[in-house]
């Protein structure tokens, strides 16, 4: 078994194309993914914070919500339903 192998003293071409990329492989600055990726994050987390501050400061300055006023008509009913009788009846 004579095997004559043609790539005895180097490596095939497509390892030297992948030697080639690892080579200029030179840091070229940010990734423009990773740059709007931390845009996007970083406006996301600000937005959430402020939301968090401004129902924060709801919560301490503005005064309780007043309840609706009940109509007569539903104060009656409510009597009625619960065995009170109105007055003049």
């Amino acid at each position: 078994m004579d095997e004559d192998y043609e790539f005895v003293d180097r490596s095939p071409p497509s390892f030297e194309r992948v030697s080639n990329v690892i080579k200029d492989a030179d840091p070229k600055g940010f990734n423009p993914g990773l740059i709007v990726l931390l845009l996007v994050v970083g406006l996301l987390l600000i937005f959430l914070v402020g939301n968090y501050a401004l129902y924060a400061y709801a919560q301490k300055t503005l005064p309780p919500r007043k309840k609706k006023p009940v109509s007569k008509k539903k104060m009656k009913k409510e009597r009625l339903r619960q065995g009170v009788s109105a007055p003049g009846e």
